[in-house]
């Protein structure tokens, strides 16, 4: 079945500027409530969103094979779960309903109060319920410039590193949408020189610039997604930045991994950007250094070519952008993580939701973590206002994008915007 909603010349005629992440072509998923305090899954074109909700219920979508409810709950599993044939059938008839040649709804003032909203009317909320989250740890250039930190600069990958994507079980439930504040978690450390450790506030908060991919169901228990396969399994990307306290993390994680250091918080940009929408965007990705197994070897474009920047904003101060980098340099890509995920039998459900990794470039200012950014607190970034950081300072405010673009059509993720706030106290 075609993508007609990619289109590169379809005009359409909600407002849009000519610089938007949600042109037409765009047609990403989320979950909001609305301003008559009502929860429902919609997308979204320019700075209007549209309940899909009441747009069903209007019977917009009809001919297409769907239940009178699908749109009408608090997540997103659901409609996952129908497919990839599903996703394209709906994005594709959005694409055709608001073209600018067709006057059904355009023409309907009646319908499109009900189906439309301004962004100020709306509060976005989790798109998904994520049942299992895995964060994976693919950047050759981040696994490199950590390794040189912290272990034999001369062998900084570890020996596993360039044979499979490595990865650990993360904690879904602090998983949270853009907007929600982040506390600075506390737990033991071990200072410099020390030999017993301390208990308090992390002193190195961080962020990590991630993308995160989110599931179907995909295979029942004992049963390996082939990597073919994988990207029919893939719904799509959001932004994320998964949180770090590096001091908690360097005590805790020998043996078992990550703990307290990474569980607190990981903040999502709220719209789902369809690897549908992506397909005009993909590229080769890094060639592999080893010679890889079966199972991890594919065919074709598997990255895309996606800008990526943070940017720092103090309390009362305006943002810098401290990092830009592009997702086309992750060494694992996608598929890659799925098969590796499921080759020993793991299932995996409707929402779940994976990590990329940090991701870094090879340039310093490519950098996606303010531990390569700052090299340990040894060289402070600069700022426009607010001094300069080592690391993510109490009342700081972390603010991710991302987009795709090319000679025709710009797509992009929005972003992710999260204000780290003190320890809390009741």
């Amino acid at each position: 079945m075609s993508i007609t909603a990619n289109d590169p010349n379809r005009k359409t005629w909600i407002e849009t500027s000519p610089n938007t992440d949600f042109p037409i072509q765009n047609i990403p998923f989320g979950v909001f409530l609305t301003r008559d305090d009502i929860i429902t899954i919609g997308t979204r074109i320019g700075d209007t969103a549209i309940d899909l909700g009441a747009l069903h219920q209007l019977g917009y979508f009809e001919g297409i094979p769907l239940t009178d409810d699908i749109f009408l709950q608090d997540s997103l599993n659901d409609f996952i779960s129908d497919g990839k044939k599903t996703w394209r059938l709906v994005r594709n008839r959005i694409a055709e309903i608001f073209d600018v040649e067709n006057e059904t709804l355009k023409n309907n003032e009646e319908h499109r109060k009900i189906v439309l909203f301004a962004l100020n009317e709306i509060e976005m909320q989790l798109p998904v319920v994520v049942g299992d989250y895995t964060d994976f740890y693919s950047s050759k250039e981040h696994a490199t410039n950590v390794g040189k930190m912290f272990r034999d600069p001369d062998n900084a990958l570890l020996p596993n590193w360039l044979h499979m994507p490595v990865g650990y079980h993360g904690r879904s439930s602090s998983i949270i949408p853009s907007g929600i504040p982040v506390h600075r978690p506390q737990g033991q450390k071990l200072i410099n020189g020390a030999k017993e450790p301390i208990f308090g506030p992390s002193r190195l908060v961080d962020f990590e610039l991630e993308m995160a991919f989110i599931t179907t169901d995909a295979n029942h228990l004992g049963e390996p997604i082939p990597i073919e396969e994988a990207e029919d399994y893939i719904f799509g990307l959001v932004l994320f930045n998964d949180w770090s306290a590096r001091d908690l993390q360097k005590w805790e994680y020998v043996p078992l991994g990550p703990f307290l250091g990474k569980n607190f918080a990981s903040s999502i940009s709220p719209w789902i950007v369809t690897l549908d929408a992506l397909e005009p965007f993909r590229v080769e990705g890094p060639k592999p250094v080893k010679k890889q197994f079966p199972y991890l070897q594919y065919k074709g474009k598997k990255s895309y070519d996606i800008n990526l920047e943070v940017s720092i904003e103090p309390e009362n101060a305006v943002e810098t952008v401290v990092a830009k980098t592009n997702f086309k340099y992750m060494y694992w890509n996608m598929a890659q993580q799925l098969a590796h995920h499921t080759v020993n039998g793991c299932p995996v459900n409707s929402g779940d939701m994976m990590g990329s990794g940090t991701i870094s470039g090879p340039t310093p200012e490519s950098y996606g973590s303010m531990l390569e950014l700052s090299w340990r607190g040894e060289k402070p970034v600069q700022l426009k206002e607010g001094g300069s950081r080592k690391f993510i300072e109490d009342n700081d405010t972390v603010i991710m994008r991302g987009y795709c673009q090319n000679k025709k059509v710009r797509i992009g993720f929005g972003e992710v915007k999260t204000k780290l706030l003190p320890v809390f106290k009741k």
